[in-house]
C-alpha cells in the first residue's frame, strides 16, 4: 500500500490526515521525536568516533546529525534507513537507528526477499564490528580469550540487536494486513447487505404492484362481465318494455339474477381482503364503509329494475335463502361453468356456439380459472364491441394443456348497442393471466372482419 493510498484510506475512515506521507499526525510526532533522539545519539557517537580516528570532533558531529535524523523518513523509505544504518555500522553509530529501521522495514510492504537480504546484511555487519571490537578491547586489557568464545558472544550480541526488531516488525505487519483484510471483508459484507436490502425493497415494491394488478384483474373479471350483461339486458328491457311485457319481465329477472351473482362474487372477494392470515376478521380498514355502500347501491339498482317489471324484489345483500349463488367455488370458477357462462350470453341475445373437443378431464385450479376468465372476457368484449355478432367458443382438452378459442364475426347491427364503456384492460389482463402460467396468448382481427382470441395453457398439475 502506498503512502498516498494510506492517507486516502485513513481520510475515508474519518481519521485526520497528516502532512506528506504520514497517515495521522501522531505518527508524524512519533517519527520526529525518534529522529531527534537518534540525531542526538549519533551526534555523540560521531564525536567519539572522530576522536578515535583523529578527525575533528565538529566533523564527526556534522556526520552524525543527518544520519540519526534519517529516522524521520522510516515510513516512506524504510530500505534507505536500513542501508544508512548498515553503512554507519563500522563507525559504531546509530544504535537506535538500526533497531527502529529494521522494525520499520519488516513491518512495511517491502517484499520478503529484500527484508531477508537487508536483515542478513545488518546481522553480518553487526557481527563483524562486534568481533573486531571485542578483539580490540581484550587486547588492550591484556586478555586473550579463545576465538570460539569471542565469536559466540559476538553472535549473541548481533542476534540480540537484529532478530527482535525484525520479528516484531514481521508480527506487526502481518497483524496489520490481517486487520486490513478483515476490514475490507466487513466493508464488502456491508455493501452486500445494502444491496440485498435494496433488492428486498425492490422485490417488495414489485410484489405489491403485482398484487394490486392481480386484485384489479380479478375485480375486472368478476364485475365487468356480469355488469355488461346487466346493461345489455337493461337495454333490451327498455326496448321491449311497452311492446312485450312478458319478455320485459323475463329480462328484468335476468338483470336481478346477474346483479346478485356479481354482488355475491364481489362480497366473497372483499371477504378475502378483510380476513387476516389466521382466518379471523381483520380490523376495519379505511374504505370498508364505502365498499359496503357501493354494494348496497348496486343491490338497490337491481331491485328497482325488478320492481319496474313487477318481479318480486329479493335483497341480494341480506343473504336471504333462495337467492341464486354464482358458480364460484374455492379457487374460483372452473371449466364446468362454461355452459352456464355461454347460456348467460345467449339469454342476453347473443348467438353463441360452444364446441368441446377431446375427452373431458380436470386441470389444476389455476388453469381452469384462467381458461374460464379468458372465455368470459372474450364474450364480454363481443357484447361491448360487436353487438348482434355470432360467437363461437372452442375448447380442446389435451394431455398436458388446454386450448381455447373465442371467435366472433362482424357486428350485423341486429343487436342493441348498449353503449358499454371500455377501459382497454381486458386483453392485457387475459394475456397476463395466460403468460403467468407459461401459456401462449394470441388475439387480433380476422379476415372476415371479426375478432379472434386464442390461448393455450399448459396443465400445471401434469407438469
Amino acid at each position: 500500500m502506498t503512502a498516498t493510498g494510506a492517507i486516502v484510506e485513513e481520510g475515508a475512515r474519518g481519521a485526520p490526515s497528516g502532512p506528506w506521507w504520514w497517515a495521522r499526525r501522531r505518527s508524524m510526532v512519533l517519527d520526529v521525536a525518534l529522529a531527534l533522539v537518534s540525531a542526538l545519539e549519533c551526534l555523540l557517537e560521531g564525536v567519539s568516533f572522530a576522536h578515535g580516528v583523529g578527525m575533528p570532533a565538529e566533523l564527526g558531529g556534522l556526520i552524525g546529525v543527518p544520519v540519526g535524523a534519517a529516522l524521520v523518513v522510516r515510513r516512506r523509505w524504510p530500505v534507505a534507513v536500513v542501508l544508512i544504518s548498515i553503512a554507519t555500522t563500522p563507525a559504531e553509530m546509530g544504535f537506535l537507528l538500526g533497531i527502529v529501521g529494521l522494525y520499520s522495514l519488516a513491518a512495511s510492504e517491502v517484499p520478503r526477499r529484500i527484508i531477508a537480504v537487508l536483515s542478513a546484511a545488518s546481522l553480518l555487519g553487526t557481527l563483524v564490528v562486534a568481533v573486531a571490537r571485542f578483539h580490540q578491547d581484550m587486547a588492550q586489557d591484556g586478555y586473550h580469550p579463545g576465538w570460539w568464545s569471542m565469536l559466540a558472544i559476538s553472535v549473541l550480541l548481533a542476534l540480540g540487536l537484529t532478530a527482535p526488531p525484525v520479528l516484531m516488525g514481521l508480527y506487526v505487519g502481518a497483524r496489520r494486513r490481517l486487520v486490513e483484510s478483515l476490514r475490507e471483508r466487513a466493508d464488502g459484507l456491508e455493501r452486500e447487505l445494502s444491496l440485498l436490502a435494496d433488492r428486498a425493497e425492490e422485490r417488495a415494491v414489485w410484489a405489491r404492484n403485482e398484487e394490486r394488478t392481480r386484485i384489479a384483474r380479478e375485480m375486472h373479471d368478476v364485475v365487468a362481465h356480469r355488469v355488461s350483461l346487466m346493461v345489455v339486458h337493461a337495454a333490451a328491457l327498455q326496448a321491449v318494455a311497452l311492446k312485450d311485457p312478458e319478455k320485459a319481465s323475463r329480462n328484468a329477472g335476468l338483470v336481478g339474477d346477474m346483479g346478485r351473482q356479481a354482488l355475491t362474487e364481489l362480497r366473497e372477494m372483499l371477504g378475502v381482503l378483510r380476513t387476516s392470515q389466521d382466518g379471523s376478521p381483520a380490523a376495519e380498514r379505511p374504505g370498508a364503509a364505502e365498499s359496503q355502500r357501493l354494494a348496497e347501491v348496486a343491490a338497490a339498482v337491481s331491485a328497482r329494475a325488478r320492481a319496474a317489471s313487477g318481479v318480486p324484489v329479493v335483497s341480494a345483500v341480506s343473504g336471504v335463502p333462495g337467492v341464486p349463488v354464482a358458480a364460484v367455488v374455492d379457487g374460483g370458477p372452473t371449466l364446468e361453468g362454461l355452459e352456464d357462462l355461454v347460456g348467460q350470453s345467449r339469454d342476453a341475445g347473443m348467438a353463441v356456439e360452444l364446441s368441446v373437443m377431446g375427452e373431458e378431464r380436470s386441470y389444476a385450479p389455476g388453469v381452469e380459472r384462467t381458461a374460464y376468465r379468458v372465455v368470459q372476457e372474450a364474450l364480454t368484449n363481443v357484447h361491448k364491441h360487436a353487438p348482434g355478432a355470432k360467437a363461437v367458443v372452442r375448447l380442446a382438452h389435451r394431455d398436458a394443456e388446454v386450448a381455447l378459442q373465442v371467435e366472433n364475426g362482424p357486428s350485423d347491427g341486429g343487436g342493441t348497442d348498449a353503449g358499454l364503456p371500455s377501459g382497454g384492460n381486458g386483453l392485457v389482463g387475459m394475456r397476463e393471466r395466460v403468460t403467468a402460467l407459461g401459456g401462449v396468448f394470441v388475439s387480433g382481427p380476422t379476415d372476415a372482419g371479426g375478432f379472434r382470441v386464442s390461448a393455450v395453457i399448459p396443465d400445471a398439475a401434469a407438469a
